[in-house]
């Protein structure tokens, strides 16, 4: 099915529904464009990309990593210490040398870092009553709070979604935090479903 769309001062255009592509007619000359939508049109519009971390890096990383412990020290107070972060410099430093734990930044068009994706390869099983299978975790995943409702953790999570069908995974997994209910929806938006539960009992 095709739908004709034309504006004003503007070229036509001829859009296949079943298609990745639309065919555009300018000047009398016609192409093809492929086209863009949700995440990647949004990205593109923002100037935003994604790319490995660099050590260069690493201030935005740890003033990311203080927003999202601040958030896990409101919800349990009783495990997380307030004003520290997950990892150091060092230990940044450190992971930016791992191949099997990847951390993937989204970047404005200063190269700024405005959010990212901390990520490990893990070979399953853990015994021998288990399918083997690789998985990628991801360890933890952050959008400034300045920046956030314009999708960059969406196009985050497809970004290692992709990175993970390339590395040969069966999965991507991760833990939640009972009580981080915005962070339950987004990964269920994301089609991610409860695989298994950590239970507690505080004594």
């Amino acid at each position: 099915m095709f739908r004709y769309l034309f504006r004003k001062g503007k070229p036509w255009y001829t859009e296949n529904s079943n298609s990745e592509f639309i065919e555009v007619l300018h000047d009398g000359i016609r192409s093809r464009r492929r086209k863009t939508s949700g995440p990647e049109k949004d990205l593109r519009k923002r100037k935003m990309r994604i790319r490995k971390a660099k050590e260069k890096d690493i201030p935005r990383l740890l003033a990311l990593l203080g927003q999202v412990l601040q958030i896990h020290a409101e919800i349990r107070p009783d495990v997380f210490i307030p004003g520290t972060t997950k990892y150091t410099v060092r230990e940044l430093a450190e992971l930016l040398k791992q191949e099997d734990r990847p951390i993937y930044v989204a970047v404005n068009e200063d190269d700024v870092c405005m959010g990212y994706a901390f990520c490990q390869m893990q070979e399953q099983p853990f015994s021998t009553n288990m399918v083997p299978f690789k998985s990628l975790f991801i360890d933890d995943l952050c959008v400034d709070q300045q920046a956030r409702g314009q999708h960059i953790g969406e196009s985050l999570f497809e970004y290692v979604k992709q990175q993970a069908k390339e590395r040969g995974c069966y999965e991507v997994a991760l833990n939640v935090w009972a009580g981080n209910t915005s962070a339950e929806h987004f990964y269920e938006k994301m089609g991610m479903k409860t695989k298994e539960r950590q239970m507690e009992y505080i004594l």
